[in-house]
């Protein structure tokens, strides 16, 4: 049995995830996911959208997915990969040469990013619809009050 594990945050779970699972997937037999946890995230720099028990249920749920285990240093690779003896460790293409110390007991794989599709770009774009949302808001306030003024 081959065993393949990635890490990652799965905030807003999209179809670039799905993409990515099933391509992890068919590399061996059983996906296991280190998930970040939402503490290791703002060490990360990152803020997330869904907490972690909520990311672990959708990868859960998800059929290439068959375990899900919490990531929360960046040091504890190296013992999360002999603890589910993987065979396969794979992340995105970019973080080419950052996990090539672990070739020692895993075969090392970066593979390409799904195209066009990104969390931060959905965050990019939610952000740039609320802007748009609030100033629409705060334009229609600012009407009322003018007219409100002048009765």
């Amino acid at each position: 049995m081959t065993t393949v594990v990635t890490y990652g945050t799965f905030d807003l779970f999209h179809i670039g995830h799905v993409r990515l699972l099933k391509r992890l997937k068919a590399l061996g037999d059983r996906l296991v996911i280190g998930l970040s946890s939402d503490e290791f995230n703002v060490v990360k720099g990152k803020q997330v959208i869904i907490p972690y028990a909520d990311r672990r249920e959708i990868l859960l749920s998800c059929r290439y997915v068959d375990d899900v285990f919490q990531e929360n240093t960046w040091e504890q690779k190296r013992q999360d990969l002999l603890r589910e003896k993987a065979d396969i460790f794979a992340m995105g293409d970019d973080w080419a040469g950052k996990f090539d110390d672990l070739q020692d007991i895993v075969k090392v794989l970066y593979l390409p990013r799904t195209q066009d599709v990104s969390t931060t770009e959905l965050k990019t774009v939610i952000k740039e619809i609320h802007d748009e949302r609030l100033r629409e808001v705060q334009n229609v306030a600012a009407h009322l009050n003018d007219l409100l003024s002048k009765l």
